[in-house]
């Protein structure tokens, strides 16, 4: 059985038709929330938590319920609240709840002015609740090298869906849709008796933070976004985006190793070890052994897709193991990479997992498709071509598409801010950003994803001056690695 703490780190790894907008709200979710102390370790003393009944399905609203968590941390200058910040977790499947917590003592500047507002979204309730049959893998995803292959992926993915679906004990499988989540959001601000709120939106909660952008733009104060993927671009496309911060990243894992005589590919082509290496093993398969998945075999695919540590830690303290790794595949033996590698290629072929973001139009709409993207991503990149992979899980989704990529009106809707680490999503926020018109994109010059949350002071001091005084830092802002 998957733990919880299991279920928050794969969710972490993770990242139809438009219903219309609906303004009823429930009984529930009308009334003020009774607010109490929170419990817990490591819990500030003044966190005040509540919660709220949100329908199942939106479409339905006087149907079956489920209960969201808050938690609120008051303004500590109050006779100069300006209101309320919500902050919009990733994931998806974060708990908000304990996101404010981690956070709280980074944030006080921003608190001097704002009730800090968290909630545990739809897709946290789900993972609490995830029956075995969608826990389980639907298969080892792999990279389908013709049509016949990928529509047995396709049938094999669609099984494990059916079979999640009909286990799930909430009714939630099909209306985890970031429209959906969207509408909890909003009627987290009328329990909060907000005419508007300001927002601080992280990773996966972008997607939500631009359907609540599409729904209710007349609600937003401020949206503050950290790096977060662009849902008006389209999955593909910001995979695209992402292949050049692999290349250069790859550089300087390159450039360390040139550097460092302990790495132990010091003296050689580092990069022309690594593309002999996984086109090697595209065409056959290097085998390794895992301590819990026994003996594996893993494709030149399998390790572009899930084997390169482009996060090299604090020091470079993971680029020593990543080097270790290579030169052991390359003399043909790939037990270095083959844990974390099928273990996460069998997290995005799980039905519970995936469910939470399928419906947000996360699929190839066909082979293709699939091989169109593939040419697009060789020509960009030979060293990291190949499938998109969090694309391919949902291969096999058996609903329509809820919330599909599409235009963004922007009429109403304030400038954004945005903030991301070059080594990896600020081209996702600056694809956002660039959308609304007077938005800006704070740089953050190292590795690092939801920099608020890592606690990073310089785009910390920026969002606070943006969401207190609607300020944005001038174009080409950018943060120092701290």
């Amino acid at each position: 059985m998957m733990t919880n703490r299991r279920r928050r780190r794969h969710a972490a790894l993770l990242i139809g038709l438009t219903l219309t907008a609906l303004t009823a709200a429930t009984p529930a979710a009308a009334r003020e929330p009774l607010w109490r102390a929170c419990a817990g370790p490591d819990t500030p003393a003044d966190l005040e938590c509540a919660a709220i009944e949100v329908p199942v399905d939106w479409a339905r609203p006087h149907g079956a319920t489920i209960t969201l968590d808050l938690a609120r941390l008051p303004a500590t200058e109050p006779a100069r609240r300006i209101g309320s910040v919500l902050g919009v977790p990733g994931g998806p499947g974060a708990k908000g709840v304990e996101d404010l917590r981690r956070a709280a003592a980074d944030l006080t500047g921003l608190r001097r002015r704002f009730d800090l507002v968290a909630y545990n979204p739809r897709t946290s309730v789900w993972l609490d609740r995830l029956p075995p049959a969608c826990e389980r893998p639907a298969t080892t995803l792999s990279e389908p090298a013709s049509r016949s292959e990928y529509r047995a992926l396709a049938e094999t993915m669609a099984r494990g869906f059916e079979a999640c679906r009909e286990a799930d004990p909430t009714g939630l499988f099909g209306a985890m849709d970031s429209l959906s989540v969207a509408r909890d959001m909003d009627a987290v601000r009328r329990a909060l008796g907000e005419e508007r709120l300001s927002f601080m939106a992280n990773s996966y909660g972008g997607v939500a933070a631009v359907a609540y952008a599409r729904l209710f733009p007349q609600r937003i104060r401020a949206m503050y976004v950290d790096g977060t993927p662009d849902h008006v671009d389209g999955w593909l496309d910001q995979t695209l985006r992402t292949l050049p911060v692999r290349d250069a990243i790859f550089t300087r894992f390159a450039a360390w190793c040139a550097a460092t005589p302990a790495c132990v590919l010091h003296g050689r082509d580092v990069r022309a070890t690594w593309r002999d290496l996984t086109e090697g093993a595209d065409r056959t398969p290097i085998r390794g052994t895992s301590s819990h998945f026994g003996e594996v075999e893993l494709t030149g695919w399998h390790l572009r897709s899930f084997g390169f540590m482009a996060d090299p830690g604090p020091e470079n303290t993971r680029w020593p193991a990543f080097a270790d790794a290579i030169d052991k595949a390359a003399r043909g033996d790939g037990s270095g990479f083959a844990d974390g590698v099928i273990g996460t290629a069998r997290i995005w072929a799980t039905p519970g997992i995936l469910a939470m973001t399928c419906g947000d139009g996360r699929s190839y709409t066909g082979y293709a498709q699939l091989e169109e993207f593939r040419r697009q991503a060789r020509r960009i990149s030979p060293d990291f071509q190949g499938a998109a992979f969090d694309t391919l899980g949902c291969t096999g989704w058996p609903l329509p598409v809820a919330n599909p990529s599409r235009p963004l009106p922007t009429r109403g809707l304030p400038p954004f801010l945005g903030a991301g680490s070059t080594w990896g999503d600020l081209v996702w926020t600056e694809s956002l950003t660039g959308r609304i018109p007077g938005s800006a994109t704070v740089a953050y010059d190292g590795p690092g994803h939801a920099l608020y949350l890592s606690g990073k002071a310089c785009p910390i001091r920026h969002a606070t001056t943006y969401l207190t005084r609607l300020r944005l830092p001038p174009p080409g802002t950018v943060c120092p690695a701290e």
